[in-house]
């Protein structure tokens, strides 16, 4: 790649989360058409993560940036329905770390039996940490904060594994599909209110790929720099 690029900064905890997602198998390269219609030249899936150990492992990444970022909550919301494994074990970890804090969950339908409804958890109240994988089009967002609004508590935060730092997209009236000149996380931050923080970003993948000169990932560089290029926010 062309001495133009120079490697963006990054935190050991964003490294290590890059290596493990690649050892886990969570974060692959080739070419992958995205929601969006786009070739990208790497996919992430957070479904990856299928064991207790990389549970376990993802949630002390997520507990290590939250504590971190020193966003304050008064508890963790997690979206059905990725978001269900997701808070749970953010929960035990923050509380080993000494930050025990109520959680909840939602049901994709109401229950019409039983407690019913469709929160599952402590009521939701106060200020509420929502618990993702990844942000595309704030679509997910959107409806964890109605839903939190609705039942008298804050949609305050969100805590994501990675940051595609690309710019979304919307379906215009005639619906055709255009790029806006933001990423998902921005439209959260800005236009919902909501700081957001994130174990990793594209920007931590490229300054990773930037110290594989010598490796089988060092053919990707050149791509994941184009995508950037193309698709990128700042």
């Amino acid at each position: 790649m062309s001495s133009a690029h120079s490697a963006p900064e990054s935190d050991a905890l964003a490294q290590r989360f890059v290596q493990f997602a690649l050892d886990a198998g969570v974060l692959r390269f080739g070419t992958f058409k995205t929601k969006a219609g786009r070739l990208s030249p790497y996919f992430f899936n957070a479904g990856g993560f299928d064991d207790g150990a990389k549970l376990g492992q993802l949630a002390q990444c997520y507990a290590e940036r939250i504590l971190h970022s020193g966003i304050a909550f008064d508890m963790l919301f997690g979206p059905a329905y990725k978001g269900i494994p997701l808070v749970a074990a953010v929960a035990v970890e923050l509380a080993r770390r000494g930050h025990n804090a109520p959680f909840a969950f939602n049901r994709k339908e109401a229950k019409d039996h039983g407690e019913g409804g469709l929160l599952v958890g402590t009521p939701l109240r106060g200020r509420v940490l929502i618990i993702d994988d990844v942000m595309s089009a704030g679509t997910a967002a959107r409806e964890s904060i109605a839903l939190i609004r609705g039942a008298g508590a804050t949609p305050h935060a969100m805590a994501i594994a990675l940051d595609r730092q690309e710019m979304a997209t919307e379906v215009g009236p005639d619906g055709t599909v255009r790029d806006v000149p933001y990423s998902a996380v921005q439209y959260v931050q800005r236009e919902l209110g909501l700081a957001v923080c994130a174990i990793a970003k594209l920007d931590d993948l490229l300054h990773y790929l930037e110290q594989q000169a010598d490796s089988e990932l060092a053919p990707y560089k050149a791509q994941v720099w184009a995508y950037r290029a193309r698709y990128g926010v700042a």
